[in-house]
């Protein structure tokens, strides 16, 4: 059936005096507020200095598997929520570790227990931040 005026809009007003309004708009206020004040998110080239110190080099994590490195190196990042990591949220480019595929999986995807995997994951950074600084401030001359 086809109308014969258009549809109106109607909704809810709310009455000035109402003892909510004022309650609605500070919660207005907090919202718009907080929306302002997001933190700046990383750009890809910020990132990607990161993830470009991991190619080439040999294999950090050195879990049981290892196939020491070569062509399957790839950049690791952290699972754990105090790098940033969350559901459906990979950890910060900046906690990344040079690792084999195989190591890679066994970190992710592994049978493992947690606490083993993060101890595994954090040997591996501490000994993997020397070299990345050295390798950074490399590239930072050389570009």
């Amino acid at each position: 059936m086809k109308r014969s005026a258009p549809m109106k809009r109607t909704g809810f007003k709310r009455k000035p005096d109402s003892p909510f309004s004022s309650f609605a708009n500070r919660a207005m206020a907090q919202r718009r507020s907080t929306l302002k004040s997001r933190v700046k998110k990383p750009t890809v080239a910020e990132g990607s200095k990161y993830l470009a110190a991991c190619r080439g080099e040999p294999c950090f994590l050195r879990m049981r598997g290892c196939l020491g490195g070569g062509d399957t190196v790839v950049p690791c990042h952290s699972n754990q929520a105090k790098h940033g990591k969350g559901m459906g949220i990979k950890a910060k480019h900046e906690f990344t570790v040079p690792g084999c595929a195989n190591c890679h999986a066994l970190i992710d995807q592994g049978t493992g227990l947690r606490e083993f995997k993060f101890a595994a994951w954090d040997v591996a950074f501490e000994a993997w931040l020397p070299v990345r600084a050295r390798k950074m401030v490399l590239q930072e001359v050389i570009a």
